[in-house]
């Protein structure tokens, strides 16, 4: 690995069983190395499976395994990839529906909307609906509407802990 190292974490929310195999493939392909995921049932999409994999590689490690995984029918997935020296960090969510959503974010995981976007929804300030639209399409709102019902991991999912800061 050249340049400054990040680290991120790929959820997995819902996967068919067929699928799994060639998810692992993909991601250890991204990451090179084997990887092996620790599947379990998801409880909001029966006959669907979920995993979480912590990853460290190069800045830009995140948009590569977005960009292995994009478009995978039934598969909804998000990608995160910590802010680093010089870096912002990111955020990718998609689903089969939707398709993919890509946000900067910030030290704490906060979707960061950049200025000229939010001119751009501003020039619908007069039409409330339309502003709320316009912001909620920068925040990626859709994606997070459609994921969270698959976020809830439910009894016996593995815990994710958080890496010790300072």
């Amino acid at each position: 690995m050249a340049g400054a190292i990040t680290r991120g974490v790929l959820f997995v929310h819902s996967a068919p069983r067929a699928l799994c195999p060639h998810i692992e493939w993909a991601a250890g392909n991204v990451l090179s190395a084997r990887v092996i995921f620790d599947w379990t049932p998801q409880p909001a999409g029966p006959g669907f499976y979920r995993a979480e994999y912590s990853w460290q590689g190069a800045q830009g490690t995140g948009a590569r395994l977005a960009s292995a995984l994009r478009g995978w029918a039934h598969l909804r997935y998000e990608i995160t990839e910590e802010a680093s020296h010089g870096v912002d960090g990111s955020r990718w969510s998609h689903t089969p529906e939707l398709g993919i959503f890509h946000a900067a974010t910030d030290v704490h995981g906060n979707v960061v909307i950049p200025e000229d976007r939010i001119r751009a929804a501003l020039e619908h300030a007069a039409d409330p609906a339309r502003l709320r639209a316009e912001l909620d399409l920068a925040l990626g709102q859709a994606w997070d509407d459609e994921l969270e019902p698959f976020r809830y991991a439910g009894a016996g999912a593995p815990v994710r802990w958080l890496h010790r800061v300072g």
